[in-house]
């Protein structure tokens, strides 16, 4: 047996799936109104940003039915591995976020803290799993 197949991360599959949901709501209003998410970052509207938010939903997309896929099914290693990877993600988005080139707006703090918090959630998720049995 494989060292990362020791235990269920059952807490990281809640939080994949929590991260699913975020990304699958972000992608929605990325679709339909890529205006609205600009103006929320106090970023100028234009076709190009649009076309830009527009070809950013179609990613998350994809990576909202990854992180649900992997929720789902995957082994324990693999649940670890994009656990672990998605730690990294999260919490690179959330600083990313507040290097912004615009005005911090109560949106922009609020998405940052959103995935530092998921990064946070991951960080939790993986300390208890490797932390030994009691």
């Amino acid at each position: 047996m494989d060292v990362l197949d020791r235990k269920n991360p059952q807490g990281l599959r809640w939080v994949l799936r929590g991260g699913a949901a975020v990304f699958g709501l972000s992608a929605l209003v990325l679709l339909v109104s890529p205006s609205t998410f600009l103006s929320l970052l106090a970023l100028p509207a234009s076709a190009d940003q649009e076309w830009s938010m527009r070809m950013i939903a179609i990613t998350l997309v994809a990576l909202t039915g990854n992180m649900a896929v992997v929720s789902v099914s995957a082994s324990h290693t693999g649940v670890i591995v994009a656990s672990f990877v998605m730690m990294l993600a999260a919490g690179a988005l959330g600083f990313l976020t507040l290097m912004i080139p615009a005005a911090i707006t109560w949106f922009t703090v609020l998405y940052a803290l959103v995935g530092v918090g998921f990064s946070a959630a991951y960080l939790v998720g993986l300390a208890r799993w490797l932390r030994p049995a009691r």
